[in-house]
């Protein structure tokens, strides 16, 4: 977050309202598989499934715009006593549109890779797909050079984690829905 702050006070060069390009981070809500769902079960506890992301965009247009990003993403979905957490490159390319003042509009597919999945010590024997495609779409604000958008992402395939559960035995073969779900709220700095 330091770094976020001083390249907010050292640049001040394009704003994000023409072409640009700069830096992005922020926090993400996530679950997997069913978000609506999760998010109903752990309104008592609001901070189990809470993740981040940090990244770089670039921004082409001014009233219409294209903006591709690539953003290192972790997530985490809290069990009943146990949490599976995902490691994963998102690049997001968004269309947009400035609706009225700094207000904007956009959405468009996000390319995902995994990284790594991990399953509080049982070991993940795969997951079906490393590379699966969701969809962004959420509205931002943009002043000078910063911006604020909250955002929502959803896996268009259905992608598992298989495991087995070592208390159980080897009989015992679970799977996890790896999807993204997300709702992503972030920060980005034109430079």
């Amino acid at each position: 977050m330091a770094s976020a702050f001083f390249a907010l006070v050292g640049f001040s060069a394009s704003a994000q309202n023409s072409n640009s390009f700069g830096l992005r981070g922020g926090l993400n809500y996530s679950a997997n598989g069913d978000y609506f769902e999760s998010a109903s079960s752990n309104a008592k506890n609001p901070d189990r499934n809470i993740g981040y992301h940090i990244g770089v965009f670039g921004k082409i247009g001014n009233e219409f715009f294209l903006k591709p990003e690539l953003v290192y993403t972790t997530t985490k979905s809290d069990y009943s006593d146990a949490e599976f957490s995902v490691q994963k490159i998102d690049a997001p390319i968004l269309f947009g549109v400035q609706v009225l003042g700094p207000l904007n509009v956009f959405a468009g597919p996000s390319f995902q890779y995994i990284l790594d999945t991990e399953f509080d010590g049982i070991e993940i024997n795969n997951v079906e797909e490393d590379f699966t495609v969701g969809l962004n779409f959420g509205v931002g604000l943009s002043f000078d050079n910063i911006g604020i958008d909250l955002r929502y992402e959803r896996g268009f395939n259905e992608n598992e984690a298989t495991f087995i559960d070592t208390n159980l035995g080897s009989a015992s073969v679970s799977r996890i829905d790896t999807r993204p779900d997300q709702l992503i709220l972030s920060l980005s700095i034109a430079l």
